[in-house]
């Protein structure tokens, strides 16, 4: 008795050995009964990426869906054939969705999963202050969703350890959003985080146990919330502070589990039902707690 082999979904990226991806989607494939399998495709550089893509084109390739985590966000960019609307305006793609007749179409999904995560959450940011460390992949996706939404925040102050960087990222976004309200600044101290009403860090310091604090545990407040990406750990050096400082705290485990209900969204074109949610939510909380304590979310 013969069976049509699994359609093939996963997340391409380097490193991607510690991704909670696969946990999350394959207990939906699971739940669904839908015959698919969700990989890891670890890609060492720009070759094996140029090659992977390329022979993502080919008609007998049975993958239809992909994750892009870094640093290939940008770099996927050139390879596809559409590009949603807000992945241009972002100008980064975390989500893939490949046709029957193998054409790439990249949407970005990390900046709604953020918000989405913003509202469980239940943070209203209209007239708010914002301060963000970091300006990778991460970073590009929330300023400009926080920069795009209708009744935002008042300001977003941006810290990044290169300020050129910092730069060159806000001005390419700056061509198709309006970033006036990012104000750049030069020492983390500059972010006036006793004055903001939300604190990101969107870069990788605090995965390790010896990483620094990147701001000043005295300028936190009771009257902000405090959001790490980063989810393995459960709790970072600086979510720990802010919580003996009975500040709230959330890490990006929420924004990793909302991005993944949109990018399941586009490749099945199916909205996922309640109880579909609850189990993948229930497996990315247990696979945590049995010790994958060593990724940062990267939206995936």
């Amino acid at each position: 008795m013969s069976h049509d082999p699994p359609a093939i979904y996963g997340i391409i990226g380097n490193p991607v050995a510690h991704s909670l991806s696969p946990v999350m989607h394959n207990t939906a494939f699971k739940a669904l009964k839908v015959n698919a399998v969700y990989k890891l495709f670890p890609l060492a550089d720009a070759e094996e990426l140029k090659l992977f893509m390329e022979d993502l084109k080919e008609d007998n390739n049975p993958i239809f869906g992909l994750n892009v985590t870094v640093p290939y966000k940008q770099d996927i960019m050139p390879y596809l054939d559409t590009i949603d609307p807000l992945a241009a305006k972002i100008g980064a793609v975390n989500t893939l969705v490949i046709d029957h007749q193998r054409k790439i179409h990249g949407f970005n999904t990390d900046g709604p999963g953020f918000l989405s995560h913003l509202t469980e959450l239940k943070v209203d940011l209209n007239g708010k202050r914002v301060a963000v460390l970091g300006a990778g992949g991460t970073a590009r996706a929330i300023i400009s969703v926080l920069c795009l939404l209708p009744q935002g925040p008042e300001r977003i102050s941006l810290y990044n350890r290169t300020r050129a960087n910092a730069e060159d990222m806000v001005q390419e976004i700056g061509k198709k959003i309006n970033t006036r309200k990012v104000i750049i600044v030069d020492e983390p101290e500059d972010l006036n985080i006793e004055l903001a009403d939300l604190l990101v860090n969107t870069t990788d310091v605090g995965m390790k146990a010896e990483d620094p604090l990147l701001i000043d545990p005295g300028s936190l407040h009771k009257g902000m919330l405090v959001y790490d990406v980063i989810y393995a750990p459960q709790e970072t050096k600086l979510l720990a502070q802010a919580r003996l400082q009975k500040v709230p705290t959330a890490n990006g485990l929420g924004m990793l589990f909302y991005q993944g209900v949109l990018a399941f969204w586009h490749w099945s074109d199916v909205e996922l039902d309640e109880r579909t949610k609850k189990m993948m939510r229930k497996a990315l909380e247990d696979s945590r707690l049995r010790g994958n304590d060593n990724g940062i979310n990267h939206g995936t």
